[in-house]
């Protein structure tokens, strides 16, 4: 499917791809606000997800890597900067390990880089929010206020203790392009990527931001937009 997108700025393009739950238009503020000065900020809603109606999350992720390379085709963008957090970090993860030559470079952040013993409790506890967040009628109207399809089945996606991909997120030794992984200090379990990452590929460059968890751009927006443009600096001097 051809995603909705908002296209901020001019140059070479740049794209920014959500979080779960949220959409192209709220995600990412102040990085739309900073790099639209230099880049065309591009951000796509992915499917289910804001003006990107679908019911179909069966295979959420892969299915999403389609709809990135249609949208950019349809757009005409030949290859982008790409960077996502969470959600949208795995969609960017798995849309540059499928078609790199679309992608000039990838920033990647609130990813797991390896299975927790826990697991299972982590995402029960997880589970429990889900369905505090549905008993809140603050919360339902906010995601009814963005998102224009069934965004009630899209959170239960991730109920089921299978649900993340793990095969994606622990191996980026194939990675072809310049890589930068932010990660917060006070996500323990993600940090554990600023040490394995760079032993799997050279292109791989990390950064681990002080007071900041799983949303290191909007936790640390500042931090995040100066680390960001130093490494695309680079990019383009190498």
């Amino acid at each position: 499917m051809l995603l909705h997108i908002e296209k901020n700025g001019q140059g070479e393009p740049l794209l920014f791809l959500h979080t779960g739950l949220q959409t192209g238009g709220v995600d990412f503020p102040a990085q739309r606000e900073y790099f639209q000065k230099d880049y065309q900020v591009i951000q796509p809603d992915l499917r289910g997800h804001g003006k990107s109606v679908t019911e179909d999350h069966s295979n959420f992720v892969q299915d999403s890597v389609e709809d990135l390379k249609d949208t950019m085709d349809h757009e005409k963008i030949v290859s982008a900067h790409i960077a996502g957090c969470s959600m949208g970090a795995l969609v960017a993860l798995a849309f540059a390990k499928r078609y790199p030559r679309y992608v000039k470079s990838l920033a990647l952040s609130g990813i797991l880089p390896r299975k927790p013993d826990n697991w299972n409790e982590l995402n029960e506890e997880d589970n429990k929010q889900v369905h505090e967040i549905v008993k809140s009628e603050e919360a339902i109207t906010y995601f009814n206020e963005i998102h224009e399809g069934d965004w009630l089945t899209l959170l239960k996606s991730t109920e089921h203790h299978d649900w993340y991909p793990f095969d994606l997120t622990g191996d980026l030794s194939d990675l072809e392009m310049p890589t930068l992984f932010l990660v917060g200090e006070e996500s323990s379990l993600e940090t554990k990527g600023a040490e394995v990452y760079p032993q799997m590929n050279e292109k791989i460059h990390v950064s681990v931001i002080p007071f900041a968890g799983h949303n290191v751009h909007l936790e640390q927006p500042e931090l995040y937009n100066s680390t960001y443009e130093l490494f695309l600096n680079n990019v383009k001097d190498s």
